[in-house]
Formats: structure tokens, sequence, C-alpha cells
């Protein structure tokens, strides 16, 4: 159903394509806002005739007419700058169809920078053209639940009216910009791996199926980067990393979506330890770069970004962060089982399992705790199926997380090299699979072979970027740092939907 404001705007339209075909091609912009401005300022003191001219394109975003004249303020990429219409200057006809633009309409227009009477940047009109119609009102106020669904089902109108979901986006393009000047000065290669595999495996999660009719085989969407990467190690590729979409097929929350954008990198011949020290300095260019402060703000909460940070056992954060008391040990399964009861943890599938049972103590009584950057370290063996056993203690891995604000941030470990362990870890994750775990990992021979052909002594880290992006511009949902995240589709007849809130 046609509103009666979408009508008036579409009779505007078939009244322009009668006179003439309505939107021209041949626009040549020569400045941007941001340039007219500085231009205004910088040549206030000059004549009219010696100041610079500049073409500039891009939507009305507010008018005031005022007979003979008007105001409207236009934005492109860059933000908004006044532009001063007369009638006199730009012409009679031109000044008849301006009449007729509204709000939304794409524009040219040229003239020179000046500052108005109350010294505000503008650009005074020499020529101005309608581009493209806009068929539909922008909305004059945008906020609501109803509204805040709409902006991630039409984020093409998100981004036209809010300015600040503009400014996230970009803060997003400069982080994954950052990131890699980052890891090309630290001498490591960027590479593309596939999306399908015929295998799950990298991560314990599960997986989107499809099908290759070529082929006549079944595909997995890859869940993780690492096992393509770690192949590139064994094939003397010493230093590597990717930025890629990764999918696995699980719910939707304010930090999770079913399609995310992963950093994985592996550096040949260095420890977990290592990446520690080169995860701080990452995290020092980009707070500098990017945030241009070591603190920003996540909600009501405020992180500190300030190196060093934390590093602390999964073990001794349950101590430290957790609150259990030292009385209580944890080194077995009946101090794990203990300690669960006197922390209030109910769930009992973790009950028979010491690694799944420490871990469980630290997902449900630590990480909602920590609020600074902290690197939580030597995981258990049961939940690190590709992680290298620790030397002085191979119940646990040499293995890291980094924790901000209750979010798993990066996980990294020195990774796995025997081929015999790998291939008792990938058995045990078969197990869990024939007991019905949809999240384990497939046995990879592929891979195996390629560990026996011998893979150095190797380090490997995976940053999630969506929720970076997240708490360096203050989005407490996924969906704000993702252009068009996952939703459910609009079925109803009259063209809502439900409210499918996080």
């Amino acid at each position: 159903m046609i509103s009666e404001q979408e009508q008036v705007r579409r009779n505007k339209l078939q009244e322009i394509k009668s006179k003439r075909y309505p939107f021209p091609n041949d626009a040549r912009i020569t400045g941007t806002s941001t340039v007219v401005k500085a231009a205004a300022e910088k040549e206030k003191d000059l004549t009219e005739d010696k100041r610079t001219n500049f073409t500039i394109a891009g939507r009305i975003m507010t008018m005031r007419q005022m007979g003979k004249a008007a105001f409207i303020h236009l934005q492109d990429r860059y933000g908004r700058v006044q532009v001063y219409v007369k009638k006199d200057i730009i012409g009679d006809a031109a000044f008849e169809e301006f009449k007729t633009l509204d709000i939304g309409d794409i524009v040219e227009t040229s003239g020179y920078g000046f500052l108005t009477k109350t010294n505000e940047p503008s650009l005074h009109a020499s020529t101005l053209r309608l581009l493209v119609k806009c068929l539909h009102p922008l909305p004059e106020k945008w906020h609501g639940l109803t509204d805040v669904e709409t902006r991630y089902r039409q984020r093409y109108i998100d981004l036209i009216v809010n300015e600040e979901v503009r400014d996230t986006f970009v803060a997003r393009s400069k982080i994954i910009k950052e990131i890699r000047n980052f890891l090309d000065q630290e001498n490591y290669i960027e590479v593309e791996t596939p999306t399908f595999h015929s295998l799950t495996g990298g991560a314990n999660a599960r997986p989107f199926s499809t099908h290759h009719n070529a082929l006549n085989i079944d595909l997995y969407l890859r869940i993780a980067l690492e096992l393509p990467l770690k192949r590139l190690i064994v094939g003397g590729f010493e230093r590597v990393y990717e930025i890629g979409r990764v999918f696995r097929n699980e719910g939707i929350s304010t930090h999770h979506n079913p399609e995310f954008t992963m950093l994985e990198f592996y550096q040949a011949y260095a420890t977990f330890e290592d990446l520690m020290d080169l995860t701080e300095r990452l995290f020092a260019r980009l707070c500098q770069s990017v945030l241009g402060s070591t603190t920003s703000k996540f909600g009501e909460v405020e992180i500190n970004w300030q190196l060093p940070w934390k590093r602390v056992t999964m073990l001794d954060s349950i101590y430290e962060i957790g609150g259990l008391d030292r009385s209580i040990p944890l080194d077995t399964l009946e101090g794990v089982q203990q300690a669960g009861e006197t922390l209030g943890i109910k769930e009992a599938a973790w009950a028979e399992d010491y690694g799944v049972g420490l871990y469980e103590l630290f997902d449900q009584g630590v990480q909602p705790k920590i609020v600074n950057p902290t690197f939580i370290t030597r995981h258990p063996v049961e939940i690190s199926p590709l992680a290298r056993r620790s030397m002085d203690d191979p119940r646990f891995t040499d293995r890291f997380e980094l924790m901000v604000c209750g979010m798993e941030l990066a996980n990294a470990f020195s990774e796995l090299n025997d081929p015999e362990d790998q291939r008792g870890r990938f058995e045990a994750q078969l197990k869990a699979k024939e007991k019905g775990d949809l999240e384990a990992m497939d046995l990879d021979e592929d891979f195996l072979c390629a560990l026996e052909y011998g893979m150095p002594p190797t380090a490997g880290q995976g940053i999630g970027i969506d929720r970076l992006a997240m708490l360096f511009t203050g989005s407490t949902s996924i969906r704000d740092v993702i252009l068009f995240p996952a939703m459910k589709p609009i079925t109803t007849k009259t063209g809502t939907s439900s409210n499918d809130q996080e």
C-alpha cells in the first residue's frame, strides 16, 4: 500500500519523466562536504571571483525555503554541508524545479564556500540539479523496538539517517586495515583458503551443510580457518594469516551471528607466550590509530586497554576472580565437583570429567566477571583438541583466551604438531559425535598426513573481528557492527514480521 506522501513523490517523478530523462549520469564531483567547509574558512577574506568553485553531490537531509532563496543540508560520505540556493543565481527554471524537490533526493550542485551570518561554513550554489528521486520519505524519528528491527533489515536507511552508525562501520574498516598493516609489517603473508570443506574441523561448532551437484558430494561451510592455514605452515609459509567469513549453525544473540568475520594467524617457531606479546603490540597500535585512547566505553562499562594485561591460568582465575576459597583443591575431579557445589553451578553434564568441569567453573563463575583485557591461560586438554600439551602438566595445554567484558575476544595456543597425539584427539571427537555431539570435529586424514610431513613448532591465534568492533565502538549488540545481520524473513501479509529480539 503506497502512502499519500509516496504517491506525491511518484507523481513528481512522472512529471519529470514527461519532460526529460530523470536521472543524469554525467555528474563530475570535484569536492566534498569536508572540502567545501574547509574552503569556506580558508577563503573567507577573498572576493567571490577569487574563491574556489566546487561541484559536490549528495542527499538532501533538510530543506528550508524562504521565497526566492532556500537553505538545504546536503549529505555525502564525509558528512553534511549547508547549501545556499538563490533564484537569481541558479536561474528561474532551475529554481522552479528545485522547489519540487524532497528530502532524500540526490542532487548535484556547484558553487564556492562561504560563511553565513551565523558563521556556518556553506556552499553558495551557482547550479543545482536532480540526479535521483527518492520515492520514500525518510524517517523523522529513529528509535524504539520496531525501528531497531527495521534498522537491521534495511541498513541502507539506517546509514542514511544515523551518522553514528556510519561512524561505527568506518571504525570497523579502520580496525581491519590496521590489523593488515600490522601483520604485514610483522612479515606475515595474507592468503585465502576455501569456504567449502568436505569435513568439519578447526573448532567445535555445528556446521551449515550443502550439496555440490556436479561433484555429487556433501560439503560444509567452514566453521574456522585453522586447518588449511596450518597446512600452509607445513608447506613453508612460516607466517600466514587470513581475514575471512566463517559460518556456525548456532543461535543468534547479542554476541553471536551465524556468519561472522575471523582473523586467524599462525607463526612458526613461536609459542603461545609469544602471541600474547604480539597481541599486546597489536592492540597498542589499534588503540592509537582507531581509538586515539587507551580506554573505551562498552555500555556503561569503561574498558582500560592499558598495557600490560593480566595473565592468569584458568585454574588460578577460579580463585582470584571467581572467589573460590583456596582451601578447596582444583587438582582433582572431586575438588572440581566440590567447587561447583560451592559456587552454585548446577549443570550436571560436566561433573564426570575433570577438564570439562574445570572449564564450566571458569565459564560460569569467572568469565562474566572479567572487564579489562585478561589472558586466561592453560586450558584443559579435554576442551582443546588442537592445542599442544603443556610440558610441565599434560592435563593442560599451552593455550590462552583473551577475555574482555565477559566475552571471548581471541583464542590462541601452541599448536599440536604430534600426528599421533592429534589422531587420538580426533578419535575422541569422533566418539563424541557418535554419542550425538553435533559440534564435534571429523577425523581429517589429510591434515594428519600433513602433520606427518612435519609441522615446525607453531603458535596460532584467532580474533573475532565483530566482537573487536563491538568493544572499540561501544556497540552492545553484534548486529550493530555487521552491516546485514541474520534476520528471520518477513512472512506476514501486512509486510511486518514478529520482533526477533536478541
